[in-house]
């Protein structure tokens, strides 16, 4: 959380810095790009930035077992908190391609089980403009990550014996996430960004995988036509 904490200060820190330095020099620039050709898919720019997100996540249900203990049942479920980063480049009227990647961490249960998904790729998206200041998108990413889950099912003792209620695993898949979102102009090089995503593993859908909707909230900064 600490962690969390440190990197969103430095992102709002960053984010008023650009603001400030966008608005001195937006009046030179407006003239600018307006004088620039405008191919059918010409390089236009580009925007980047970090984004928190948090939503709602579950798998199916999971059998953990103890030599000492017998056996339990139970299904991950809750909201996931997580910060990451995109940046794309922008191509024509409407394509834009570039990356994403991202940590989404789910606590859960009364001995503070975790599921930690880290995942990336390569992006493309499409974005229209709504009115003046706002641009719908929708799009998908490709690539892969890792699912780390930690099951607690005991109090874990500040000592040196290994707990008989507790499961480590950890391994990687293929994603697929498609997206959706709007970016709100605040001016020609700051946005204001909601995305919503759904992470799918393509490749090594396990039981206890974590997946559904998560909500995004950030800034991306940068070209803005």
């Amino acid at each position: 959380m600490k962690k969390l904490i440190l990197m969103l200060t430095g992102c709002l820190l960053s984010g008023s810095l650009f603001i400030a330095r966008a608005g001195h020099i937006e009046g030179n620039e407006t003239a600018e790009e307006e004088r620039k050709p405008a191919g059918t898919m010409a390089y236009r720019g580009f925007i980047g930035g970090m984004m928190l997100h948090t939503g709602y996540v579950s798998s199916r249900d999971i059998t953990v077992a103890s030599p000492a203990a017998g056996s339990r049942t139970l299904a991950v479920g809750g909201a996931p908190f997580g910060i990451g980063g995109a940046i794309r480049f922008l191509f024509g009227k409407h394509l834009r391609v570039g990356a994403e990647g991202y940590v989404s961490t789910l606590t859960y249960g009364e001995y503070h089980s975790h599921a930690k998904t880290g995942w990336g790729g390569l992006l493309a998206d499409s974005a229209w403009k709504v009115g003046n200041r706002c641009r719908f998108f929708v799009g998908g990413t490709v690539g892969g990550g890792s699912q780390t889950n930690t099951v607690i099912l005991s109090p874990v003792e500040d000592d040196y014996v290994a707990e008989d209620f507790i499961s480590y695993r950890k391994y990687g898949f293929m994603a697929v996430a498609p997206f959706a979102g709007v970016e709100v102009a605040v001016n020609r090089k700051v946005n204001v960004v909601f995305k919503a995503d759904w992470l799918l593993n393509v490749t090594n859908p396990e039981d206890d995988f974590v997946s559904g909707p998560r909500i995004y909230v950030g800034f991306m900064f940068g070209h803005t036509d």
